[in-house]
């Protein structure tokens, strides 16, 4: 018997789900095996989700990618909110973090797990102001823990915790001021209990407790980053790292009790200091799955963050990320709609691929080389098929019909692969009508 997926891996036990990720990623399974057994590798995957269909995320495995939804206090229709899930599968986003933060959500955290074949994420600290309904001062210790078993009894696959937001870390943001403070939503309403109870952090200071909980249902363990950066003028400083350091032991102390850990990490950041973020979080954390939100390499573009952080998001994952949060355009703005969704989905798509073809994941050029043959062969109903939207790839086809047929309205009879097609096939060109 076993209690988590590292726990299975350490006993040389291969589950069902080892068995579905490594034929995913076309890796031996044992190779698998090892991978999770060290915690390079993480298969999130709660007991109660039984819906599940299982992802790796870590080391020799494709860059995955999160979307966040969930209600809030100003935006609370959860019909919509089922409607961005929806998406989400469609387009084949790994993961859906439900980050609702205002009334009784446990009925549609339990829908969501329910319906959902994607692995499921929350921040139960979001939750526990609504869920208790109580001021934030007056929760108590145990009353935290309890929203967290709530959540992983409710079938949830990893819980972002801001275990690393101590009274050290704390210290250390208060003698180093940063132009944006602290914009982790979970690690602000931390620091503030903290400030306002003069107590530590409780899932610091009880964090065996809080891996009793995983272990009993096999919770993956998202280290979260209060401290990330929230412009790129704070990256990379004093409290970011000294957080980092603290999440370090933090995810040995885990693998010590059988729980699966990732480490959350920026944020904001200049392109130039991403490469050496992404090597620091691999050796302070041991080598644990790193998963990024973006990062956003400028802080100067909103209603098109999610381009922003596709930038980020590549290069990092082209470094040594293995999970890359989506952004979408209404990032600082507003609560996406349907659109915004779908919209950053695509652009955390595109960062994720591009990412795997610089780290030469099995079969990721494949997907490439093949576009390229359509075009060459001007094969516009396969380049549509193989596009990463078909949707709008087929759109913009229909909107501007050439007059040469086998052509598009940009090059039409001028167009290089039809003409170079015809030529090495020893025909003859007419570019005059």
């Amino acid at each position: 018997m076993y209690t988590t997926q590292m726990d299975a891996a350490k006993q040389g036990i291969v589950t069902k789900e080892m068995q579905l990720v490594a034929a995913k990623e076309f890796m031996p399974v044992e190779t698998l095996r090892q991978l999770v057994a060290a915690g390079e590798v993480v298969i999130p995957a709660n007991k109660n989700h039984t819906s599940l269909v299982p992802e790796g995320v870590g080391k020799n495995c494709r860059t995955k990618i999160n979307v966040n939804l969930g209600v809030s206090k100003d935006h609370n229709n959860y019909e919509e909110e089922l409607e961005k899930v929806r998406s989400a599968i469609n387009m084949k986003a790994e993961a859906i973090m439900d980050l609702s933060c205002f009334g009784k959500t446990g009925d549609f955290r339990r829908q969501l797990v329910k319906m959902s074949t994607a692995m499921i994420g929350t921040v139960p600290m979001y939750d526990a102001v609504g869920m208790l309904d109580k001021d934030l001062k007056d929760i108590t210790v145990d009353e935290f823990f309890a929203v967290v078993e709530q959540h992983a009894r409710d079938g949830v696959d990893f819980m972002t915790i801001h275990c690393g937001m101590n009274q050290k870390t704390a210290t250390r943001i208060k003698k180093n001021p940063r132009l944006t403070n602290v914009v982790s939503r979970g690690g602000s309403l931390l620091f503030a209990w903290m400030e306002m109870n003069k107590k530590e952090n409780p899932f610091y200071e009880y964090y065996d407790r809080l891996l009793d909980i995983c272990a009993k249902y096999d919770v993956t363990l998202s280290l979260g980053d209060a401290c990330r950066p929230g412009c790129t003028h704070d990256a990379t400083d004093a409290a970011q790292i000294e957080e980092l350091i603290t999440l370090g032991e933090l995810t040995k102390r885990a693998w010590e009790r059988n729980v699966q850990v990732m480490i959350e990490g920026p944020g904001h950041m200049v392109l130039n200091e991403i490469a050496a973020n992404m090597k620091i979080e691999k050796r302070l954390c041991h080598n644990a799955p790193f998963y990024v939100l973006g990062p956003l390499v400028t802080d100067i573009a909103p209603g098109y963050d999610h381009i922003t952080s596709a930038i980020g998001g590549a290069i990092a994952a082209s470094c040594g990320a293995d999970f890359l949060c989506y952004v979408t355009p209404a990032e600082h703005l507003r609560l996406p709609d349907v659109n915004d969704v779908k919209e950053g989905i695509i652009a955390t798509k595109i960062a994720a691929h591009a990412a795997d073809l610089a780290k030469g994941i099995p079969h990721a050029q494949e997907w490439d080389d093949a576009m390229s043959k359509a075009r060459v062969d001007v094969n516009f109903p396969e380049m549509i098929k193989l596009a990463i939207d078909p949707v709008k790839a087929q759109a913009y086809y229909d909107s501007s019909k050439p007059e040469c047929e086998g052509t598009c309205t940009m090059c039409g009879k001028m167009c290089p692969a039809r003409n170079m097609k015809r030529i090495l096939a020893g025909e003859d060109i007419t570019l005059q009508d």
